[in-house]
C-alpha cells in the first residue's frame, strides 16, 4: 500500500460488459465515486439497472457493442472488494481500523492488475467522476502508456479546503457516535446516526441551492405524516434528506466510508512529480476530455478549467478538451442529468 503496510489475497469485484476485441485495443475502464458500487449498468446476469444505466450499453454513448467496458468496485469499498470490513486472513476478524491507511493509488493500482488479469494490455480510455476522476488522474501518472484516452467529469487534481472541511465533519460525526466504538462494532451494525448525519451533510454538498428551490420551495410536510413532534421535520427537503440519509445507512459500511473519505482528501497529484505542473506531463493518454459543471459546490468548476488548461499547456500536441455542463443539479449532475451528459461522453468516444 502507498502509504504503508500491505494487504495479503485482497479480493477485487468488477463487471464487464462486451468483448475485447481481436487488436485488443477497445477496452474501457470505469472508476466509480466514492459509494457506487462496479454494476454500472445491467446485464444478462445481473438486470438491475445500475448507476450509469443511461450511459452505458448497447446504442449508448459507451456503446457495449463495440467497447469492452471493464468497472471495478474500489479497493477499500463494501461492494465486493477488500476493505476496512473485509476478514483479515490473518485473524480471521475483519480489518475494521486496522486496515492500512488507504489512497486513490491504491485504487489505481489494483485496477492494473485486474486488467491485466482480464488480458488487457493497451486501454482506450480510462473514465472517472468525482472520486473516481481523481483516481483515473492516479492511474493516467502511474501507467501512463496503459490508456490512449481519459475522461474526467466533476473532479480535480486535489481536493480544495472547503471539500475537506465538509468531509472531516462527516467524519467527525461518524467517529463521534458511541455507536462506532472506535471502528470495532458488529459486521452489519455500527454508526446509524453518525452515517444519516454525514449522508445529509454529503447530500447538501452534492446538490445546489437553485436545484432545491425549484424542486421544493418551501413546501410542507403533509399533516398526515407529522408525528406531533414539535422539532419534527416541517420542510419536504428535510423530509428528502431525511430518505436518502436512512437509505444509505442501510448500504454503506462506516469504516469503509471513512478509509475512501480520506483517501480523497489525502490525494494530490503533484505527489507525482513534486508539482502539478509536473505531474501533468506525465499524464499519458492523448486524448482527453474534462467536464465540469458550472453549479458544482464540491468540485467548483474552475478546478475542472484549470486542469484542463494545464494538461494542455503541459503538452500542446494534446488533444485536450474542456465543456461546462450548464446544469442546476450540482456535483450529482454526472448521475441525473443524461440530457447534457450524453453528448459530451458521445463526441469523447467520437473522436478515439
Amino acid at each position: 500500500m502507498r502509504r504503508g503496510g500491505k494487504l495479503n489475497g485482497a479480493e477485487i469485484a468488477y463487471e464487464t460488459w462486451g468483448e475485447l476485441n481481436e487488436a485488443g485495443d477497445n477496452a474501457v475502464l470505469i472508476f466509480t465515486g466514492l459509494s457506487p458500487s462496479a454494476h454500472v449498468t445491467s446485464s444478462q446476469e445481473d438486470p438491475a439497472p445500475g448507476w450509469w444505466e443511461q450511459l452505458v450499453g448497447p446504442s449508448r454513448p459507451l456503446d457495449t457493442r463495440k467497447h469492452f467496458v471493464i468497472c471495478a468496485n474500489s479497493m477499500g469499498s463494501c461492494f465486493g472488494s477488500t476493505g476496512p470490513a473485509s476478514t483479515n486472513p490473518a485473524s480471521g476478524e475483519p480489518y475494521r481500523v486496522s486496515f492500512p491507511v488507504l489512497s486513490l493509488e491504491d485504487v489505481a493500482m489494483a485496477a492494473k492488475l485486474l486488467i491485466a488479469h482480464l488480458g488487457v494490455d493497451q486501454l482506450e480510455a480510462v473514465v472517472g467522476p468525482s472520486m473516481g476522476g481523481m483516481t483515473a488522474l492516479a492511474f493516467s501518472v502511474m501507467f501512463p502508456k496503459l490508456s490512449r484516452g481519459l475522461l474526467i467529469i466533476s473532479s480535480s487534481p486535489r481536493t480544495l479546503p472547503f471539500s475537506i472541511a465538509l468531509r472531516s465533519i462527516q467524519r467527525e460525526m461518524i467517529r463521534r457516535d458511541p455507536d462506532w466504538n472506535g471502528g470495532d462494532y458488529p459486521v452489519g451494525e455500527g454508526p446509524i446516526t453518525g452515517m444519516r448525519m454525514a449522508r445529509k451533510i454529503g447530500m447538501v454538498s452534492y446538490r445546489s441551492a437553485e436545484e432545491w428551490e425549484l424542486r421544493f420551495g418551501r413546501e410542507r410536510v403533509p399533516e398526515e405524516r407529522k408525528t406531533g413532534d414539535g422539532f419534527a421535520l416541517d420542510f419536504e427537503i428535510e423530509s428528502y434528506l431525511e430518505a436518502h440519509a436512512n437509505k444509505f445507512t442501510g448500504q454503506f459500511d462506516a469504516n469503509c466510508y471513512l478509509y475512501l473519505s480520506r483517501a480523497s482528501d489525502l490525494f494530490d497529484l503533484a505527489d507525482h512529480g513534486g508539482s502539478l505542473e509536473k505531474a501533468y506531463r506525465r499524464v499519458g493518454p492523448q486524448r482527453i476530455t474534462v467536464v465540469g459543471v458550472q453549479s458544482d459546490l464540491l468540485f467548483p468548476v474552475h478546478q475542472q478549467q484549470q486542469l484542463a488548461e494545464g494538461l494542455s499547456t503541459a503538452d500542446p500536441s494534446k488533444d485536450v478538451t474542456y465543456v461546462e455542463m450548464d446544469s442546476i443539479h450540482g456535483h450529482d449532475s454526472f448521475l441525473v442529468d443524461m440530457d447534457r451528459l450524453r453528448p459530451i461522453v458521445q463526441d469523447f468516444f467520437d473522436r478515439d
